[in-house]
């Protein structure tokens, strides 16, 4: 499948105008300067968010222009991608609300979403691809406030509803092996003698 013909977003059509009003298409190879075939799955899969994104800010009505493009625009978009999610998001009445694993599927009609992960990894891959297209990290709309909120709430939102945790791992610190036995100090040198 010709990936540069596929949305990576269901719903976020392609379209065969190109009137740059909306983010510029990152080229295959652009950002590891190697060829395609060098390219890893992480830049390719950059590469078609950020061209999904583009054609979102060219459907949008009116068009937007990546230079007017705010963090509400991102947060607009990350909403609108939510009706093609596939977790299902059980609401506090549910009774499958905060049960890890529930049997089977589950017969609720609670809303399927995007999962917190996806969305998450989604806005770094977008983030990274802004500055690569020469987007200046201070005006990077995928790393305002309001978007890292937006995150954070999900991810909360989720974890209550899905019953997991999503805390980071606390990395154990290697500590120095020790020896089996205790070791003493070594003895203290004996005092000097009156000798001259």
């Amino acid at each position: 499948m010709d990936s540069s013909s596929s949305s990576a977003f269901p719903g976020v059509e392609q379209s065969s105008k190109s009137d740059n009003t909306s983010a510029p298409p990152i080229n295959a190879g652009s950002s590891c300067g190697g060829g395609a075939s060098s390219v890893s799955r992480y830049e390719n899969q950059k590469r078609r968010d950020w061209n999904s994104f583009g054609q979102y800010l060219n459907n949008h009505r009116p068009p937007l222009s990546l230079s007017r493009c705010s963090g509400a625009h991102v947060l607009e978009f990350l909403r609108h991608l939510d009706q093609f999610g596939k977790t299902k998001v059980h609401i506090p009445i549910c009774p499958f609300y905060g049960v890890p694993t529930p049997p089977g599927p589950c017969p609720c009609p609670c809303p399927l979403r995007q999962a917190w992960g996806s969305l998450d990894a989604l806005i770094g891959r977008l983030r990274a691809a802004y500055e690569e297209n020469g987007g200046k990290p201070e005006n990077n709309p995928f790393g305002v406030r309001a978007v890292r909120l937006y995150l954070r709430e999900v991810r909360d939102l989720q974890s209550k509803a899905r019953g997991i945790s999503y805390e980071k791992k606390k990395s154990k610190r290697k500590r120095p092996e020790t020896a089996a036995f205790p070791v003493s100090p070594p003895p203290p040198p004996p005092p000097p003698t009156g000798e001259t």
